[in-house]
């Protein structure tokens, strides 16, 4: 797959500040997270009123909890009872705290935008990416998957609202997909219940929507791309996986949970 943070990847053109954030993602997804951390910083700084430098910091301190805690790690995700077994993990106290901080300002930011344009569209991908945030936490880190599951449906009702103003914001797709996908993988029994409180189920409409950002989405999508080759796994199809993770690899060679999935799959 293509280098998805470069300009060439870009469905609108990128001017130079915007660029700021795609080095910041990619050192995140590098697991360089001091430097990922400064160049959100200065985002901030050049960018006061503008979410995104802050949602995106929040991002970098939860791919560092992550990390830390060995989340990703595909062994976790393939197994329901081991996932549903594990020992909750100790959080970071200083990063929740930091995470926090700065989802609190995006969202002071995004209020005040959308008072004024409730159809701003960079205002309403920083909320979707603020709740698609606080529900991983909630789930991976705390083990609070009712939490996760309520913000999981507001990240997709702002995304379905997002992809109607503007479908080509292929990120969006990302909330959509990992609702579907993840909810769609349980029993049956379980997916109506889900389905009676609200929420979507189904299984490959998730993973249509999950290609499309890992096709053509600008920040998220190498995080859709692990997600496939996740899924992947779980289906027996060792082939995509390891074209998926032998891609990331290639691209993100600092980042070591790439190479050793792929080694666990060759």
């Amino acid at each position: 797959m293509p280098a998805l943070l470069s300009a060439e990847a870009a469905t609108t053109p990128v001017d130079q500040d915007s660029r700021m954030l795609d080095r910041g993602y990619r050192q995140m997804y590098s697991l360089d997270f001091p430097a990922a951390h400064a160049i959100f910083l200065s985002y901030q700084q050049t960018h006061p009123a503008d979410p995104m430098g802050y949602v995106s910091n929040a991002a970098a301190y939860l791919f560092s909890e992550f990390d830390r805690l060995h989340i990703l790690e595909s062994d976790l995700f393939l197994n329901d009872k081991t996932f549903d077994g594990r020992k909750r993990p100790t959080p970071d106290p200083t990063v929740k705290m930091e995470l926090e901080k700065e989802l609190a300002k995006s969202d002071e930011l995004v209020t005040r935008i959308l008072a004024q344009k409730p159809d701003d569209e960079n205002a309403l991908f920083s909320q979707i990416m603020a709740n698609g945030l606080r529900g991983d936490y909630a789930a991976l880190i705390e083990k609070r998957n009712l939490a996760s599951l309520g913000y999981m449906k507001t990240a997709r009702a702002i995304a379905l609202k997002l992809l109607a103003i503007d479908p080509t914001c292929y990120d969006a797709y990302l909330a959509i997909g990992v609702e579907n996908y993840l909810l769609g993988i349980n029993p049956a029994p379980i997916r109506w219940i889900l389905r009676m409180a609200g929420a979507e189920t189904d299984k490959q409409e998730g993973l249509q929507r999950l290609r499309l950002t890992a096709d053509k989405g600008r920040y998220l999508a190498p995080f859709a791309r692990l997600l496939l080759a996740v899924a992947a796994l779980r289906d027996k199809d060792r082939q995509t996986a390891r074209t998926l993770l032998a891609g990331l690899a290639k691209e993100f060679p600092g980042n070591q949970l790439y190479v050793t999935e792929l080694a666990r799959i060759q």
